[in-house]
């Protein structure tokens, strides 16, 4: 059953659908995210807005920070958690133009992010997303 909302999720809301939606998504993909930290925050914090060149803050609904599978190596001293982060007002803006379910949509920014930190082609994706789905139904 698709939750119905009367207010907009919080902070708090998006991160536990979040975390939902990570749980749920297929073990190809998971393995090489292990440990990973979400994040949930309104907007793209101003360096990212500038590092991404973005026209608004409504452009980026997530992104991957963290070292690409195949650039570490077990002698490279860890510089930073690898995590991904939401952004839940674009998400938001998305989900109410789009009328996609919000799991779903949630679902599909965490794999989109994951898989092209991977390397992953937009195919690849969409395999792994069918794959998701089918195990989330």
């Amino acid at each position: 059953m698709t939750e119905q909302w009367t207010i907009a999720p919080s902070l708090d809301d998006m991160e536990i659908m979040a975390r939902q939606a990570f749980a749920q998504i297929p073990a190809e993909l998971a393995r090489h995210v292990e440990g990973v930290v979400i994040r949930v925050d309104d907007f793209p914090d101003a360096e990212t807005e500038r590092e991404m060149e973005l026209e608004s803050p409504f452009d980026l609904l997530g992104l991957y920070h963290g070292v690409a599978l195949g650039d570490k190596s077990i002698s490279d001293a860890p510089q930073d958690v690898d995590r991904i982060h939401l952004y839940r007002r674009p998400i938001l803006d998305y989900w109410c133009e789009s009328d996609e379910d919000l799991q779903h949509l949630i679902r599909h920014v965490l794999i989109h992010e994951i898989g092209h930190h991977f390397g992953f082609s937009d195919e690849d994706m969409e395999a792994i997303e069918a794959a998701a789905d089918q195990y989330a139904a």
